[in-house]
């Protein structure tokens, strides 16, 4: 599950400030360190994902479901691709951490796709599913 949804779910509403969402996430919840948690809300301001409103942070709730359903369907391909190599979950998501260091910073579940083709899994139930 994404962090923010996490810190939604623990506070039961969408605005936080920016102390407060640092807190829920690192120290409430553990999810995080303090660094990752900033960085965390920078990259979802930056993204959307965050909108900044009066001094308070506003979880964007459509954007984050969106979010929550692509990591699905990258979880989805990385638990695929294991079954069908017969690998642990962590010798596949190493794989596409190597993939990563090759091409550079495509998207996660691009690589997950490209990993499973070069590594001769059938990944064609995957391709209409990307957004390529």
């Amino acid at each position: 599950m994404h962090p923010l949804k996490r810190a939604v779910e623990y506070k039961g509403s969408v605005e936080f400030t920016r102390s407060e969402l640092v807190g829920i996430i690192a120290f409430s919840l553990r999810l995080m360190d303090i660094k990752a948690t900033k960085e965390l809300i920078e990259k979802s301001i930056e993204s959307g994902l965050l909108e900044e409103r009066e001094g308070k942070l506003v979880v964007n709730e459509v954007l984050l479901e969106e979010e929550e359903a692509s990591e699905d369907l990258f979880n989805e391909m990385v638990e695929y691709i294991a079954k069908s190599l017969g690998w642990e979950r962590e010798e596949v998501l190493e794989g596409i951490k190597t993939m990563r260091e090759r091409y550079g910073d495509l998207d996660e579940k691009v690589l997950a796709y490209l990993f499973g083709m070069d590594k001769g899994v059938d990944m064609a139930k995957f391709r209409e599913r990307l957004e390529l």
